[in-house]
C-alpha cells in the first residue's frame, strides 16, 4: 500500500525562522520556504515585502501521516510563534508577517480550531491569540537563496533568529519545552 503525502502551510513571521523546526522531523519529507495567499501570481521577496501583494511568508511541510501527524505539526507551529501578536512577528512588522494556519481540507480546518482553543484555554498567554485559521488558496516556493537559509548561512541565521527576540520569547512561553 502506498501512503499519500499530505500538506500542511503555516505563517509564522519569517520563513528562515520556520523551516528548522520541521526540518528534521521524521515523517516530514520536505519544507519549502515561500509565499501564501496572496493576489499576485508568483511574486518576488522584494514585491511581498512591499506589504502589497497580500503575501505572508510562509512554509509549506510534505509530510507523511502515519509517520507524523497534522496535530503534531500545529503543536510544533504554535511552539515557534507568537500568537497574539497582529503587527508581525518579532523584529519582522507588517502584514506578510503575519501567522496564519491555511487549511487544505475540512479535516485540517477542525483540528486547527480546536488546536487554537485549547491553547486559548491554557492560559499560557495573558492577550488572545490572532491566529488566523484559512483556507489554503496559493503558495509560491520563494527564490532558491531563501531555502535551507538555516543550513546554507548557519552563523547569518542564528545571529538573525537571536537578534530578532524570537528565541527569548519562545524560551520564556515555553521553557525549553522546544528544540530549533
Amino acid at each position: 500500500m502506498v501512503n499519500k503525502l499530505k500538506k500542511a502551510t503555516f505563517a509564522g513571521g519569517c520563513f528562515w525562522c520556520m523551516e528548522p523546526p520541521f526540518a528534521n522531523l521524521k515523517g516530514v519529507k520536505e519544507v519549502i520556504a515561500g509565499y501564501a495567499g496572496g493576489e499576485k501570481e508568483n511574486p518576488s521577496y522584494e514585491e511581498v515585502c512591499s506589504g502589497e501583494t497580500g503575501h505572508v511568508e510562509a512554509v509549506q511541510i510534505i509530510y507523511d501521516p502515519p509517520e507524523i501527524t497534522y496535530e503534531e505539526l500545529l503543536d510544533i507551529f504554535w511552539k515557534n510563534i507568537d500568537p497574539t501578536d497582529e503587527g508581525g512577528q518579532f523584529a519582522d512588522r507588517g502584514y506578510q508577517y503575519k501567522t496564519i494556519i491555511f487549511y487544505h481540507n475540512k479535516k485540517q480546518k477542525e483540528l486547527a480550531e480546536k488546536s487554537k482553543k485549547e491553547l486559548e484555554k491554557s492560559g499560557r498567554y495573558d492577550k488572545p491569540i490572532i491566529t488566523e485559521i484559512k483556507k489554503f488558496t496559493t503558495f509560491y516556493p520563494a527564490e532558491d537563496y531563501h531555502q535551507d537559509y538555516y543550513r546554507k548561512n548557519t552563523i547569518k541565521y542564528k545571529m538573525y533568529r537571536y537578534g530578532s527576540g524570537r528565541d527569548q520569547y519562545l524560551e520564556k512561553v515555553w521553557k525549553k519545552t522546544i528544540k530549533n
